[in-house]
């Protein structure tokens, strides 16, 4: 995916759920659980407010564990060669979350919550 496709995929998203677009580029860096791209099912992503080069995304499959080691630091290219079809939700605002498979199931909805952590 090319940038232009890539953020026009990320616009595309938030106009189908009516959320303002708050685009991250490809050099952004991610929360991205080790798991992601490995099979496991589903997809989980949510974002809190980002700073700097962070981009506020915790991305995950499968089941949440707290584990201080569950996420690692990654730049938002990476996920096209891990999981690439998690890249047009990365424009959803802090606050929004979103679950995938590879079905064509996709469950995107807002959540508060998420602002004041």
């Amino acid at each position: 995916m090319n940038i232009r496709n890539f953020f026009d995929s990320q616009s595309e998203i938030c106009e189908k759920y009516k959320a303002v677009c708050d685009r991250v580029g490809e050099e952004s860096i991610a929360g991205v659980a080790k798991n992601v791209g490995h099979g496991i099912l589903p997809i989980n992503g949510l974002r809190h407010s980002g700073s700097d080069n962070a981009s506020g995304w915790y991305i995950w499959a499968g089941d949440f564990k707290e584990d201080p080691d569950f996420f690692e630091p990654t730049h938002i290219k990476h996920l096209r060669d891990r999981f690439p079809s998690v890249l047009k939700y990365l424009g959803l605002p802090p606050g929004w979350r979103f679950q995938i498979d590879n079905n064509d199931y996709e469950d995107v909805w807002e959540d508060k919550s998420l602002l004041n952590m």
